[in-house]
């Protein structure tokens, strides 16, 4: 019984300590899906053709927007989604 007792404090102190741990990180295929969810969800620059590439959760965007205010938009947009530590804004806006 008391070998079980052990056992059991030990799967529970190991799920304690690991499980936080897994689930606080977020892949860079997970950074991606959730940019591209919230460029396309977004007014100002949903429609437009944005490349999103992820690298160690550096987002880069590439691509031509409609405006000034889409290229920006697009950039805030990616800074608020969850685990991106920089982004690099190539967006170009479209001669008219």
């Amino acid at each position: 019984m008391m070998r079980w007792a052990a056992i059991l404090t030990l799967v529970l102190f190991l799920l304690g300590v690991c499980l936080p741990v897994a689930l606080a990180q977020t892949t860079d295929g997970e950074i991606h899906d959730r940019v591209r969810l919230k460029l396309a969800g977004d007014r100002d620059v949903r429609g437009t053709q944005i490349q999103v590439e992820v690298e160690d959760g550096v987002v880069t965007l590439r691509g031509e927007v409609h405006n000034e205010k889409a290229r920006k938009r697009a950039a805030k947009l990616a800074k608020k989604v969850k685990g991106v530590k920089k982004v690099i804004n190539e967006l170009t806006v479209r001669a008219k």
